[in-house]
Formats: structure tokens, C-alpha cells, sequence
């Protein structure tokens, strides 16, 4: 026959347990829950740096378009020292 405080000392040892994993397994839940809140908002920063990058290449393309062609400049000429 079992020993009435061993079963009293197993059961407070085992519900000890299962509450310290009920919270693990909360805990893990959260920090699961908050990465893929931080993926999303990575993924969306992202697109919205690339549509942008895109935006300005775009503009940029048609300002050069637009642009009149610029003369060039003649070679500076190198001084020559007098002795």
C-alpha cells in the first residue's frame, strides 16, 4: 500500500511542475507571437524601402532624361614652373 504523505509530496511536486511548464509553455507562446509580429513589420518596412528605392530610381531616370546634355569641361593645364 502507498504511503499517504509520499502520494501527498508526489502530487505537490508533480502540480509544482506542470504549472512551472504551463508557463513555459505561455512564455514561449508570447515570445513566438512576438516574433512573427517583428517578421511582419520587417517584411513590410521592406517593401516599403524597395518601392521607394524603386520610386527614386525612377525619377532620377527621368530627371537625367530631361536633363540637357552638360558641355564639357576642358583639361585644366598643368602649371609649369618657371626656373
Amino acid at each position: 500500500m502507498a504511503d499517504p504523505l509520499k502520494d501527498l509530496a508526489r502530487r505537490k511536486a508533480t502540480t509544482g511542475f506542470t504549472a512551472s511548464e504551463a508557463r513555459d509553455a505561455l512564455v514561449k507562446k508570447e515570445i513566438e507571437a512576438e516574433r512573427v509580429a517583428f517578421d511582419a513589420k520587417t517584411q513590410k518596412l521592406r517593401a516599403l524601402r524597395l518601392a521607394k528605392e524603386a520610386a527614386d530610381a525612377a525619377e532620377a531616370a527621368k530627371r537625367a532624361a530631361e536633363a540637357p546634355p552638360s558641355a564639357k569641361k576642358a583639361a585644366p593645364r598643368k602649371r609649369v614652373a618657371k626656373a
